[in-house]
C-alpha cells in the first residue's frame, strides 16, 4: 500500500494538472468553436455554406485521428520514464500549434496551402492532447488517497470546462464586441495568440510538481528485475496481451460521453447558427454559462463516486444524456436564449457524471507500469470514432433528414453502447492502484 500524501501535496499537484489541462482543452476547444463559426470562411470557402463548414468540421476529426498516435508514443514513454516529463512535452506542443494557427494566413492569401498548414497544425494538436489526458489524471490519481481518489481524480477533469470556458468567452466577447466583418477578419486570432501566455503560466505550475510515488516505486521494482535479468516487454504489448477487456470497456465508457459533449458544445453552435439563423453570439453565450455549470458538477459527480461506486454514477449519466438528448432538441428548437442555456446545461450535468468518475474509474483498470498506456489507448481510441466524427455525423443527419431529433437518436444509440459496456464491468473503487489488477482480477 502507497503512503497517502499529504495535503498540501496533493492540492499542489491537483493544481498543476489542472492547469495544463486547462490550457490544451482551451487550445483544442478554441479550434473546436473557430472550426465551426470561423473557418468555413477563412479557410474553406464555398458557394455552399453546409459544404464549407463540412470540410472545417473534417479537419476537427482530423485532430481525433492523431490523438491514439499520440496516446501510443505519450503512453509508452509515459510508463518508462514518468509522466511528469511527458507531460510538459505534451502542453508545449500544443501551445506552439495553436499560437502558429493564430498566424496562419488565410485561404484568400496563400490559396490551398492555408488549409493544408492548418491541417498538419491540426495534427499537432491532436498529438500532443493524446499524451495529456491519460498523463494528467494519472499523476492525481497515483498521489492522491484511495478514498477519495474519484474527487481528486475529477478536478483536473474539470480542467476541460473551464478550458472551453476561456475559449467560448474569449470568441464570446470578441463576436459582441465587434462587426462580423472584423471579428471574421482578424478578431478570432486574438485567442489563438494568447495560448501562449497561458501555456507558459501551465509549464511554470507543472514543472513543480514531483512524479507520482506510485510510479517511483513501480519503476524501483522494474529495475530490481531488471538487475536480475528478468526484461519487462513494452507497456504497449502488455496492455493488448493482459488487459484486452479493459480496453474495450474504456472505450466503451467513453463513447456516449464523448459523443454527447460534442453535440452540447459544437454541434449546437452550427445548429443554432446555420438552421437556426441566430447570432453566433448567442450560441456562444449559452454555452458559455453551461460550461460554467459543468466545472461545478464535475468534482461533485466525481465525489459521489466515492460514495457509491463508479458504475452506478457513470450508469445514471449515460442514462441522463440518452434520454436528455430528446429534451435538448425541443429546447434549442425554440430559439429562446433561457430554454437554450437550460437544454446545454441539463446536458452537461448528465455528461458530469459520466466525466467525473471517468478519470478514477479507468485508472483503476490497469495496473501501474501499463497504466499511462492503457488509460490513453481506451481513452484515445473512442474518441476517433466518438467525438472525432461526432460533429460531422451530427451536422450530415440534421441536414439529410431536417430534423435535429436525428441528432438525438444518435446519442441516444450510443448511450446504450456506454450502458452495456460499464454495466458489463465489475465495480472498481475499492482497487489499490499498487496492485497489478491482471493479476488479482478483484471484483467488488
Amino acid at each position: 500500500m502507497v503512503t497517502e500524501q499529504p495535503r498540501t501535496n496533493i492540492i499542489k499537484v491537483v493544481a498543476a494538472s489542472m492547469a495544463g489541462t486547462t490550457v490544451e482543452w482551451y487550445d483544442f476547444f478554441l479550434y473546436g468553436v473557430a472550426a465551426a463559426v470561423v473557418f468555413p470562411a477563412v479557410f474553406f470557402p464555398s458557394d455552399d455554406p453546409a459544404v464549407g463548414t463540412l470540410l472545417a468540421l473534417g479537419t476537427f476529426a482530423i485532430g481525433f485521428v492523431a490523438r491514439p498516435i499520440g496516446g501510443l508514443v505519450f503512453g509508452h514513454y509515459g510508463d518508462l520514464i514518468g509522466r511528469k516529463k511527458l507531460l510538459v512535452i505534451s502542453l508545449l506542443m500544443m501551445g506552439v500549434a495553436t499560437f502558429a494557427i493564430g498566424l496562419l494566413p488565410g485561404y484568400a492569401t496563400i490559396g490551398v496551402a492555408a488549409p493544408l498548414l492548418l491541417i498538419v497544425l491540426r495534427l499537432v494538436q491532436g498529438f500532443a492532447l493524446g499524451g495529456e489526458w491519460g498523463g494528467a489524471v494519472l499523476l492525481v490519481s497515483e498521489h492522491g488517497d484511495a478514498a477519495r481518489r474519484g474527487y481528486w481524480a475529477s478536478l483536473p477533469q474539470a480542467g476541460v470546462p473551464i478550458g472551453q470556458l476561456l475559449a467560448n468567452g474569449l470568441l464570446f466577447l470578441l463576436a459582441a464586441v465587434q462587426d462580423e466583418q472584423s471579428f471574421a477578419s482578424w478578431g478570432w486570432r486574438i485567442p489563438f495568440l494568447l495560448s501562449a501566455v497561458l501555456v507558459l503560466i501551465g509549464l511554470y505550475v507543472r514543472l513543480s510538481v514531483e512524479e507520482s510515488p506510485v510510479f517511483k516505486a513501480a519503476q524501483a521494482k522494474a529495475a530490481e528485475l531488471a538487475a536480475a535479468g528478468q526484461k519487462e516487454s513494452m507497456p504497449i504489448v502488455e496492455v493488448f496481451r493482459r488487459y484486452p477487456r479493459e480496453v474495450f470497456t474504456a472505450m466503451g465508457a467513453r463513447f456516449a460521453e464523448n459523443v454527447s459533449y460534442y453535440v452540447f458544445t459544437i454541434v449546437i453552435t452550427t445548429y443554432v447558427t446555420q438552421r437556426l439563423d441566430l447570432s453566433s453570439s448567442f450560441v456562444l453565450g449559452a454555452v458559455l454559462i453551461s460550461a460554467a455549470v459543468h466545472v461545478v458538477t464535475i468534482p461533485i459527480w466525481g465525489a459521489l463516486s466515492d460514495r457509491f461506486g463508479r458504475k452506478p454514477v457513470y450508469l445514471f449519466g449515460a442514462a441522463g444524456v440518452g434520454v436528455w438528448a430528446f429534451v435538448f432538441i425541443a429546447l434549442v428548437d425554440t430559439g429562446n436564449f433561457a430554454l437554450t442555456v437550460l437544454a446545454v446545461a441539463g446536458g452537461l450535468m448528465f455528461h458530469g457524471a459520466m466525466y467525473g468518475p471517468q478519470a478514477a474509474f479507468l485508472s483503476e483498470l490497469f495496473g501501474t507500469k501499463v497504466r499511462y498506456s492503457g488509460v490513453s489507448i481506451g481513452y484515445q481510441l473512442a474518441s476517433v470514432a466518438a467525438g472525432g466524427l461526432a460533429p460531422v455525423i451530427a451536422v450530415a443527419l440534421y441536414t439529410q433528414f431536417d430534423s435535429g431529433y436525428a441528432v438525438s437518436v444518435y446519442v441516444a444509440l450510443t448511450a446504450l453502447l456506454t450502458i452495456v459496456a460499464v454495466a458489463s464491468y465489475g465495480e472498481t473503487r475499492h482497487r489499490d492502484l499498487a496492485e497489478d489488477p491482471a493479476l488479482t482480477r478483484v471484483r467488488h
